[in-house]
């Protein structure tokens, strides 16, 4: 398995197009995804019970689990926008079809923005009509679907599976808004394995749960956000089928995808300065493991303090405590970086020059050792700054 350069149009029969359609004053706000073939689809959905309207178009389109295009808009959410918005929602998937002249039914939707607004369709209209697959640079894609994001984010995979070279590519977005379960992001992942939707659904909502949903910028949960996978067998590997290789390695490549798609996210949080991991070990089993990993990485607090390069271990065992998992509060060890702050809850001596290094660094490690079993787990986020107020309090503007 090796991380390749490419785009979300990477494995065979993929396309991908972005463009300026007029959404944005002047950046890329309008994007398709194309398979040659009809994919087998996989997705999980924001649990925000104020859901927009793509979700729903996208859900309906989801039935038979088989997809042939998504078409995104940034900008808009669409949500809470009521009927209308809902109409315009089935009108963006009427009009990508007869674009790509595709079935409806086999058409995604996403949309991305300010949260109330109607979506100009005419300018949607317009954009979609423009959009020439065959000429088009899979890139802007990626850049299409950002809002206030500071970068794209992407990873590429192949591995050998039965033989046959297959490829996985995953795109997301995700600035603010990032506290999924699920999801709070969007996120596509293609490729041209052959496996069911089936398989795909339980793979993508197990890793789900180690990944995507172990993110958090600020504590909100969006309207729109999904993750999207889908894969059209052109590689022409086998069918793969459970507990075989094929299928350990096709996992690994999920992961790998999944992990890397999530750490990007959380690193670009608005405003963000560092990308802060939690592990925490020695738990009694992987959901608490995972529970206290985000709480950690969610509190204000720490988020505060990592920006402060300050090493208040204080806060990050208050965190540990309110968790809910099964902890002994006089077992708990903790490090910052390489550096143990805690020692069976007592603290510990440190090297205050080594400490400042590691605080400043980019990435920081913050590790909690329960020591009541051997479960672990990991959440991903970034430090709470001034710039992230700043951008917040000036967002719909």
């Amino acid at each position: 398995m090796k991380i390749i350069e490419g785009t979300i149009a990477s494995p065979k029969g993929f396309h991908a197009a972005g463009l300026h359609s007029g959404l944005k004053k002047t950046k890329k706000d309008l994007g398709m995804i194309y398979s040659d073939v009809p994919a087998a689809a996989a997705a999980v959905y924001t649990t925000n019970q104020v859901k927009a309207a793509p979700i729903f178009v996208t859900k309906e389109a989801m039935v038979d689990a088989t997809i042939q295009a998504v078409v995104v808009n940034s900008a808009y959410a669409n949500a809470c926008t009521g009927k209308i918005g809902a109409e315009n929602a089935l009108a963006m998937q009427a009009l990508a079809a007869e674009q790509l002249a595709v079935p409806k039914e086999t058409v995604a939707v996403a949309s991305t923005g300010v949260i109330g607004k109607q979506l100009p369709m005419e300018i949607i209209e317009k954009g979609i009509k423009q959009i020439d697959l065959p000429t088009a640079n899979p890139y802007d894609f990626h850049e299409a679907i950002l809002t206030t994001d500071t970068s794209t984010k992407e990873i590429v995979v192949s591995a050998k599976i039965n033989g046959q070279t297959v490829t996985m590519a995953g795109v997301a977005k995700g600035s603010g808004m990032i506290h999924p379960n699920m999801a709070t992001m969007l996120a596509f992942i293609t490729t041209d394995a052959q496996i069911s939707s089936e398989l795909l659904q339980g793979i993508l909502a197990d890793k789900t749960e180690t990944t995507f949903n172990q993110i958090t910028v600020d504590g909100d949960t969006s309207t729109n956000d999904l993750v999207l996978v889908l894969a059209n067998g052109l590689a022409e590997n086998p069918m793969i089928e459970i507990g075989t290789p094929a299928y350990e390695t096709f996992v690994e490549m999920f992961q790998l995808v999944s992990e890397a798609l999530a750490k990007l996210i959380a690193k670009d949080g608005e405003g963000a300065t560092k990308l802060i991991e939690v592990e925490v070990v020695g738990a009694s089993n992987p959901s608490d493991a995972r529970l206290a990993a985000k709480k950690v990485v969610g509190s204000s607090l720490v988020k505060t303090a990592m920006f402060g390069e300050d090493p208040n271990w204080g806060r990050i065992i208050c965190a540990v405590g309110y968790a809910g998992s099964q902890t002994d509060p006089e077992k708990i060890d903790m490090w910052i970086g390489q550096q143990q702050l805690l020692k069976h809850s007592q603290p510990q001596e440190f090297d205050e020059a080594e400490m400042k290094q590691t605080l400043e660094k980019e990435k920081i490690l913050i590790t909690v050792d329960l020591n009541i079993g051997e479960a672990k787990g990991k959440a991903w986020g970034c430090d709470l700054t001034y710039k992230y107020v700043e951008v917040n309090a000036l967002y719909h503007t």
